[in-house]
């Protein structure tokens, strides 16, 4: 009988409850500063990373490969067959690189490893649907075959307060912007192929960048079925506004609403609001 675990790690942003429900393994990044280091949502909450940005903009950091390998061993001494990971893009974080290097060490139970090309919960939806396939099939290959047809339906956008947090951690990749920021132009950002960050299209203004992202969900659900996460940083009032919008529009499945981890939220600072779409 196959034994299958779902990991994943903390930043796909999955509510504490769903991941307890679908018993989800999940492998916490580091948040850094000058006074020691934390894991991502464990011994650090995404409220204590913003109240703090003023005074120290941390660093952030993958997993520690002793808790890859912890868990891992773990798994094994508990009778797992099957491992399925499904990470952080690997064009935003090496964690999916280092994942590799330490499972190839494991040979007592067969692992697969996912490049989401995404994060947040362009991450959470395949890990959930992934985790909703095995306890109706407890089949390996059709949870790893649902959690790349989850990855493929899945886009991610969002638009930031201000892009300085990106530049500031290494990460504003394709994202144009720089001088029309001064001209209140906001990039709505977008994840390409590659797991890469890109500008998707650019409005004057945050209320009119926030408008784009409820467009952009109102163009998802023509003709079609689909599930909407609405994630923010620290702006939980724009996110419940947006929230009720989306709601009259009608087709929508299953919606989460949610902040984003904090190691996501000192690359992009407060003020971030975003949705992911998933087509059912």
């Amino acid at each position: 009988m196959n034994k299958i675990a779902i990991v994943t790690d903390s930043t796909c942003d999955l509510p504490d409850d769903v991941i307890e429900k679908f018993d989800i393994k999940m492998l916490p990044l580091r948040v850094i500063y000058s006074h020691g280091e934390f894991r991502d949502r464990i011994e650090i909450s995404p409220r204590e990373v913003y109240e703090n940005l003023s005074n120290e903009i941390p660093k952030t950091s993958l997993p520690v490969p002793a808790d890859v390998i912890a868990l891992f061993q773990e798994l094994e001494d508990q009778g797992y067959t099957h491992i399925l990971a499904i990470l952080i893009s690997s064009g935003l974080s090496g964690t999916y690189n280092m994942v590799k290097k330490i499972s190839d060490d494991f040979n007592k139970f067969k692992i697969e490893l996912l490049d989401s090309k995404s994060l947040t919960m362009g991450l959470g939806f395949p890990v959930i649907e992934a985790a909703r396939e095995l306890i109706k099939y407890n089949d390996f290959q059709k949870v790893i075959d649902k959690a790349y047809e989850v990855i493929n339906k899945t886009h991610t956008y969002y638009v930031l307060k201000t892009l300085e947090y990106l530049r500031k951690g290494g990460r504003i990749g394709a994202v144009e912007g720089t001088v029309g920021e001064f001209l209140g132009i906001k990039p709505i950002i977008s994840i390409d192929d590659e797991g890469k960050y890109y500008t998707y299209c650019k409005v004057r203004g945050r209320k009119k960048s926030i408008n784009e992202l409820y467009k952009i969900v109102r163009e998802k659900v023509e003709g079609k079925m689909i599930n909407v996460a609405i994630m923010h940083g620290n702006d939980e009032k724009e996110a419940t506004r947006l929230l009720e919008r989306i709601k009259e529009i009608g087709n929508v499945n299953e919606i989460f609403v949610g902040q984003i981890s904090p190691v996501l939220g000192i690359h992009t600072g407060p003020g971030l609001m975003g949705v992911v779409t998933y087509e059912v």
